[in-house]
């Protein structure tokens, strides 16, 4: 039995190493075929390099030994790419820097200027097949993309419309054609922002752009008080002059109507005056010296028949002395 025992555990320990290289061989095997996936991302399963599926979050199996292949890729995860900077920093105050970068970030204007232009595209991947097999390297294509389409977009606007009024529209009009060119290329990815950081004339021209800007502020300055001043005075003058031709106007009117009552009233007169001459033209006679005599301050009444008349000088004050006959001053003689 002795002789027994000892060949068992010369046989058990020949055959250990290859139990413990099946051990070995179980768990890589078990160890192979097991992945697990985050749960922001999308795991595409490949089958001897052809796709065989797309997993969500959680733990999966594959074939082990590599006769499958797991790409995981985190397709909620929000990435950008940024040009003309880089952020240096990230914490309660992010810094950013912006030496090496100028390559990126000077452009030249549609009017032959010079600015630089720091911003950042903002992109998910909205399908991990072709984001993975399509394009080589696709975050290199959407950064050459993207400087591309900023460079020609702000070659086609003046430095005005880029540094003011016209950056939200620039960015959107990037935005669109980039979004265009990434579906054509499929890149599977989904632009979600193009954003300008900083819009800037380059540091040497920076006091003489200033300068300029400067001088259009005073000249918008004083276009808006010249303006002023125009409402201020022009309709006040057009006011003036609307008065003074509705006075001219009414004046006219005035005019009108009393010339129109007075041929009225000549022609009822003359009516009158045909009808009976002589009444109508006593009539006239005493009414005119009703009007006229007591305007005059002296006067001298004589007979119609008296002859030879003499006036007298008058020496009193306001008394009317009628005129004497000659025959009474001696004229007889």
């Amino acid at each position: 039995m002795a002789i027994d025992r000892d060949k068992l555990s010369a046989l058990s320990r020949s055959k250990m190493p290859g139990v413990i290289a099946l051990g070995i061989f179980f768990m890589v095997v078990v160890g192979s075929s097991m992945f697990q996936v985050d749960a922001n991302s999308v795991g595409v399963v490949l089958r001897l390099g052809k796709l065989s599926r797309s997993v969500g979050p959680g733990l999966h199996f594959k074939a082990p030994l590599g006769i499958e292949k797991v790409y995981k890729v985190p397709v909620e995860e929000q990435r950008k790419e940024e040009f003309g900077f880089r952020t240096a920093a990230v914490g309660d105050t992010t810094r950013y820097s912006s030496e090496g970068y100028e390559h990126e970030s000077l452009m030249l204007t549609g009017d032959l200027n010079v600015v630089e232009v720091e911003w950042t595209v903002q992109y998910r991947i909205s399908d991990p097949y072709l984001y993975l097999f399509r394009v080589r390297d696709v975050e290199h294509t959407l950064r050459y993309m993207s400087q591309a389409l900023m460079r020609e977009f702000v070659g086609d606007r003046t430095v005005n419309e880029v540094l003011t009024a016209g950056r939200t529209e620039l960015a959107s009009s990037v935005q669109a054609r980039l979004q265009e060119l990434c579906n054509h290329y499929e890149m599977g990815i989904t632009i979600g922002q193009v954003i300008l950081q900083d819009v800037t004339p380059p540091d040497p021209v920076k006091p003489s752009f200033n300068q300029v800007n400067q001088a259009q502020q005073e000249m918008e300055r004083m276009i808006n008080e010249a303006r002023r001043d125009y409402n201020a005075v022009i309709p006040r003058a057009e006011g003036r002059a609307e008065q003074q031709i509705q006075q001219a106007e009414g004046y006219l009117i005035d005019r009108t109507n009393r010339a129109r009552g007075e041929v009225a009233r000549f022609a009822s007169l003359y009516e009158e005056f045909a009808k009976a001459p002589e009444i109508t033209r006593q009539r006239i006679y005493l009414e005119t010296l009703g009007e006229v005599l007591p305007k005059i301050k002296n006067k001298v009444i004589i007979d119609s028949e008296a002859t030879n008349m003499m006036p007298v000088m008058q020496l009193g004050g306001g008394s009317t002395i009628p005129a004497a006959p000659l025959s009474t001053l001696g004229g007889d003689k």
